[in-house]
């Protein structure tokens, strides 16, 4: 049995390049009505997303609950962990490719130095089920505290 599943359902209507898509139902319904374009993802949003966005909000949503758990189970609260996460797509063999995700961590962690934080850190790479998702892929973090 899973721990969780969810969906989303994508309606998409035209050429790629001319054409649009809308993300119709999800599991929450909290990105219903989202437009996508091959524009918004290759040129400029304008007001809409991509999947590179997608899954950008879900590895740094995925890796701060990842590093939460860490910090927890090494008896650290943090007072605010921030993770940014920069999602690539790019040309690779000819094929529009999602080649790396960029995590930024920044921490305020009292009684953590930053090797301590480093370390810490380091185990959530390991643990945290999106850049497990995106293993093809080329993940860096850089962790500071604040």
């Amino acid at each position: 049995m899973s721990i969780a599943e969810r969906t989303a359902e994508t309606t998409w209507t035209g050429s790629l390049t001319s054409g649009a898509g809308t993300i119709g139902r999800t599991s929450s319904g909290v990105l219903d009505d989202q437009s996508v374009t091959w524009a918004a993802r290759t040129v400029r949003p304008d007001g809409k997303t991509s999947p590179e966005e997608l899954a950008a909000a879900a590895h740094s949503s995925c890796f701060s609950m990842a590093l939460a758990l860490k910090l927890n189970e090494h008896g650290a609260e943090p007072e605010e962990l921030t993770v940014s996460a920069t999602v690539t797509l790019d040309e690779v063999g000819g094929l529009p490719t999602i080649t790396s995700s960029a995590l930024t961590v920044t921490g305020r962690v009292p009684g953590l130095d930053a090797s301590g934080f480093q370390a810490i850190v380091d185990e959530a790479a390991q643990l945290c089920p999106v850049s497990r998702l995106f293993a093809g892929a080329e993940i860096t973090v850089e962790a500071r505290l604040s």
